[in-house]
């Protein structure tokens, strides 16, 4: 109901299957875990802890299947450095 009055349609795979959509559950399951660590006031809040999650996800945290680097070093094969004010 919440998704009609807001105009957003819901997109899934068929049959409900978590494994036809891997990468979106794990990414869910990443903003998930990051989320239960902390209390959102507003939707600022919110937001700002969502673009902090993800530069933290890409940029500073290593992926043991990446040998131990971030997505960005290996996408740039250089450090960034990113602003993570919204």
């Amino acid at each position: 109901e919440e998704l009609r009055r807001s105009h957003i349609t819901p997109s899934m795979t068929d049959g409900y299957d978590c494994y036809q959509n891997a990468l979106a559950e794990r990414i869910n399951g990443i903003l998930k875990g990051e989320f239960l660590i902390y209390k959102c006031n507003n939707g600022k809040d919110l937001k700002q802890l969502i673009v902090d999650s993800i530069n933290t996800y890409n940029n500073r945290r290593p992926h043991l299947s990446l040998n131990y680097k971030t997505p960005n070093f290996i996408h740039n094969k250089k450090p960034v450095k990113l602003n993570s004010q919204v």
